[in-house]
């Protein structure tokens, strides 16, 4: 399934476990795939700091902000998947709770309204 249209979070989690069971072999350790999503998370960091921060690309060196992003999801699904996590129900609580907390929170920051 490769941009067959949208895809829901339970979808995208039935589709790792399928790929990482039968492609993948198995699982990587939660250990393994913790040290993975930092990784990750790294080279995000590269390539938001050279292009929106005031780092250059050194030569051969990609600018695929999508792609690791979406590694960043892959390996948090992993995650989530090996933990028993249902990230659709995580992300609806999670959004209840900033929804509730942050209510009034952000609005009357005064270093968001410049």
């Amino acid at each position: 399934m490769t941009g067959d249209g949208d895809i829901t979070i339970k979808q995208a989690q039935a589709i790792v476990d399928n790929w990482i069971r039968t492609v993948g072999v198995r699982y990587f350790s939660p250990l393994t795939n913790m040290a993975i999503l930092t990784e990750e998370t790294g080279e995000v960091a590269r390539i938001m700091a050279r292009r929106f921060g005031d780092q250059s690309f050194k030569p051969g060196e990609k600018d695929n902000l999508a792609d690791e992003l979406a590694d960043l999801l892959w390996v948090t699904i992993a995650i989530a998947n090996q933990t028993g996590i249902d990230l659709t129900e995580a992300f609806a609580d999670n959004l209840d709770k900033k929804s509730a907390r942050d209510k009034l929170r952000h609005l009357n920051n005064p270093k968001l309204s410049k």
